[in-house]
């Protein structure tokens, strides 16, 4: 398997343990009877448990785009050091976005997720390049 597709498995586990830290902290704090309940009523999540929560929807957010790009670029057999590094940044940029969410340091969070970012844009990029001109 390429480092493309092992990039996106990883970025699969890193949101299930985003989702599963996040359901466990608003579990201990909304109480188990909310989280087995209907939750028709959101409650709201603040402190730590509600950055978490947004930690894992902010990665919903760009994995979709970024599953596109590499399985795009894996069919179209689209690999070279450009792809390899934009899967790379991505998924480091989305493990320090997440650790940053969670700890709750702002701006440098902001940096990691435009490094997960250019990783998306550099795999685009190769798909741009490799596309026949018409």
């Amino acid at each position: 398997m390429t480092v493309e597709l092992w990039s996106l498995v990883w970025s699969g586990v890193l949101l299930f343990v985003l989702i599963m830290i996040a359901s466990t902290a608003n579990t201990r704090v909304k109480s188990v009877a909310w989280n087995a309940g209907n939750r028709d009523e959101p409650a709201p999540s603040t402190g730590w448990p509600g950055r978490a929560d947004r930690a894992y929807h902010n990665m919903l957010e760009t994995l979709p785009i970024f599953i596109i790009m590499v399985l795009v670029a894996h069919v179209a057999n689209i690999h070279s050091s450009n792809t390899v590094l934009g899967a790379q940044l991505y998924l480091w940029g989305r493990i320090a976005h997440a650790v940053l969410y969670h700890v709750g340091i702002a701006y440098v969070r902001t940096f990691a997720w435009i490094i997960s970012i250019i990783g998306i844009v550099l795999i685009f990029v190769e798909i741009v390049r490799a596309a026949p001109v018409a």
